[in-house]
């Protein structure tokens, strides 16, 4: 259902800034508008949150003009657009990537491709008692075939910073790779939970360190302003789905030699 509520944001530099944000990366199909509102302001959000897969082509458009329409604006009235970048699913992303480049084409407004693992920090941190006190995360991913996708940031309680990312890696390579890098974070967050193979790194953290969560348009919205400062925001043209791999899916034989796993 959609939404309308505060959200914490970074102080704007000059007049308030306004942004749109479409993510497709997982199973899930997010879209929000974002207004902030400097000198004192309340700023504001408008958030609609689907199911994705197959429905996303044919409900983003809808979503992305119902939420200008909420916030009063038109594409032409935003700072920048924003979609998730990936990684995450092959056709998710395309499907972000391809409607972004679109609008933006249209509208002759700038794209900021987010890392959708940074995303998914953001969206854990906001979910916790106390969102502004420095943490280290790892997020997670289930990239399929019994692989995840991982990325290690740092919230210094003013901004994000990556400590280090990893490509898809089966559950034991991944929990080599974490252990190996001589730092746990304090929190693991994202979708491995119940995944085959997730338990492998998911038990370097008791339970309640664990926090499910996937990425989502709203925190891409906290995120832009700070990313559009780093310079990230591209032309339309330029912008490009980040696949981390082209391979989605196994074959029959090697689905049976791993014992039947997906």
């Amino acid at each position: 259902m959609p939404l309308d509520r505060p959200f914490p944001m970074p102080a704007a530099q000059h007049a308030p800034q306004k942004w749109l944000a479409l993510d497709t990366t997982t199973e899930q199909l997010s879209v929000a508008v974002g207004v902030d509102a400097p000198e004192g302001g309340v700023p504001r959000l408008w958030e609609a949150v689907e199911p994705g897969g197959a429905r996303a082509s044919s409900r983003v458009i809808a979503l992305v003009f119902e939420g200008l329409e909420r916030a009063g604006l038109r594409l032409a009235d935003l700072d920048a657009i924003a979609f998730g970048a990936g990684p995450g699913a092959f056709t998710g992303l395309r499907t972000a990537c391809a409607v972004a480049q679109g609008l933006g084409f249209g509208a002759q407004r700038p794209l900021l491709p987010v890392d959708s693992l940074l995303a998914l920090a953001e969206t854990a941190r906001i979910q916790m008692a106390a969102p502004e006190s420095p943490l280290e995360v790892l997020s997670v991913l289930d990239a399929r075939m019994g692989e995840f996708y991982a990325g290690h940031y740092r919230w210094d309680g003013a901004r994000w910073q990556t400590v280090q990312t990893w490509p898809a890696l089966t559950g034991p390579a991944l929990a080599a790779a974490i252990e190996g890098s001589g730092r746990r974070p304090d929190w693991i967050v994202g979708n491995a939970v119940g995944v085959a193979g997730a338990e492998a790194f998911l038990s370097l953290w008791p339970e309640g360190a664990r926090r499910s969560a996937i990425p989502g348009a709203a925190a891409m919205v906290r995120l832009a302003p700070e990313l559009c400062r780093a310079g990230l925001a591209v032309a339309a043209e330029a912008a490009e789905p980040h696949y981390v791999r082209d391979k989605v899916a196994q074959t029959t034989v090697e689905r049976q030699a791993a014992g039947g796993r997906r």
